[in-house]
């Protein structure tokens, strides 16, 4: 066998038997970037080092921290909760209303973090409790919340999308807008899987708010609303870049806690730049490990390899796409979102390149199908999270989000089909 074939043979196997015992995924990156470079006769410990380094040493990638620094503030300076009850103010009334609060706040709140742990989190732990008290069925309720947390990947501002522009030296801006659209039709596909979910469930309808009362939560959310504006708009003008956008929006999230709502203390600080610096190490970790795992790849020519096999493929772009999202499904149930983009996207970014397939529609494919990958088992941590909360057995969340997943793969599967969906939106904001 050649030292290619190997090395081949050393990264597929090492990675399955490493995540089979439980490995943590960034060390079993680097142990199998590491034994990819001894057979291929790369092995020098400076060499791994400086991939190591190299995976993190990026000015793009500082909106990471930042990013989920602002989610951080938002959870605990009454950000999020704010957005809640709004929703619930103006639909909490309709039958199964609460499950419509929560796409609606969903959407909101994906628009502010970026971030499917932390939104599920919030949602989670607000809503829940809420669901349970009124008679809601836990699974379903629980299934919803968690397809309505892995819309904050592809809504702007999205970590995924910063992590896959770096990696793939995609616009970063271009990957948030072309994010808008999506997001909004996820939001849509969910409403009408509640409707349906809801045929087969026994829930009163309440009273409406008084105009004054939905009002007065709406103005309590301004502060909130305004956030994605400043965001976006600034970006979109070009006041700031997406790194800078993820300090101002940390700034701000800490600036309307302390100031303005007044929920958080100066003495929260600490332990929200704690929680926020441990999540930012696990993400930092798995970057510069992919890094390792991602040169010895190069020079195995892994990609050449697999542009081989999907080679009869290139003239037909959409069989292409349906066949790569269709891989990528599979991965998703073993591997999480950000090293599913880490590892495979460099590697399959130049097939759909070759094949005239837009970067930015392939990037919003890409992180699309990979947050599907989160509410799929075995994996699913977005599943992990609100079983966790809910304290809920996770084959209980499992059974409860399937109609969504359903919902999702239908949407996966109609950009498939029509493009447009995507693009067109992309072209005309910019």
């Amino acid at each position: 066998m050649s030292p290619e074939g190997l090395a081949f043979v050393v990264f597929s196997a090492g990675m399955l038997v490493l995540m089979g015992i439980g490995m943590n995924m960034a060390l079993a990156l680097v142990l199998t970037g590491a034994g990819m470079a001894w057979v291929l006769g790369f092995w020098d410990t400076q060499l791994l080092a400086q991939n190591l380094v190299a995976g993190i040493d990026s000015f793009p990638l500082l909106a990471v921290p930042f990013f989920i620094l602002a989610g951080e503030l938002m959870n605990t300076g009454g950000i999020s909760r704010r957005i809640i009850d709004m929703a619930q103010a103006w639909v909490g009334h309709i039958r199964g209303g609460l499950g419509f609060v929560a796409i609606g706040a969903a959407v909101l709140m994906a628009s502010m973090s970026g971030s499917a742990l932390a939104d599920t989190a919030a949602l989670a732990t607000i809503l829940l409790p809420m669901m349970k008290r009124q008679g809601y069925p836990m699974a379903t309720s629980a299934g919803l919340l968690a397809s309505g947390g892995i819309i904050a990947p592809i809504i702007p501002p999205s970590m995924p999308f910063v992590i896959y522009g770096v990696t793939t030296n995609t616009s970063i801006s271009a990957l948030f807008v072309s994010g808008i659209v999506p997001g909004l039709i996820m939001g849509v596909g969910l409403v009408i899987a509640w409707k349906w979910v809801l045929r087969r469930i026994d829930l009163p309808a309440g009273e409406p708010l008084p105009m004054r009362e939905r009002l007065k939560a709406t103005a309590k959310a301004f502060w909130a609303m305004l956030m994605p504006l400043i965001i976006i708009g600034g970006m979109k003008t070009g006041v700031f870049t997406p790194t800078e956008a993820a300090v101002v929006a940390a700034f701000y999230a800490l600036v309307i806690s302390l100031f303005v709502h007044r929920e958080m203390k100066i003495a929260e600080i600490g332990p929200v730049l704690v929680r926020a610096a441990k999540t930012t190490a696990i993400v930092m970790f798995l970057c510069a490990g992919a890094q390792v795992a991602s040169y010895m790849i190069t020079l195995a020519d892994l990609p050449g390899l697999l542009t081989g096999w999907l080679g009869p493929l290139v003239q037909s772009p959409r069989l292409l796409m349906l066949v790569m999202m269709i891989v990528l499904v599979i991965i998703g149930t073993a591997l999480d979102l950000t090293p599913t983009i880490l590892i495979f996207a460099p590697v399959m970014l130049p097939i759909a390149v070759k094949a005239g397939i837009d970067p930015v529609y392939f990037g919003l494919m890409f992180v699309l199908n990979g947050a599907i990958g989160l509410i799929t088992p075995p994996v699913g941590t977005v599943l992990n999270v609100v079983a966790g909360v809910g304290r809920l057995s996770l084959h209980q969340v499992i059974k409860g989000v399937n109609p969504f997943l359903v919902t999702y793969i239908f949407i996966l599967a109609l950009f498939v089909a029509f493009p447009q969906l995507v693009t067109m939106p992309v072209v005309w904001m910019r």
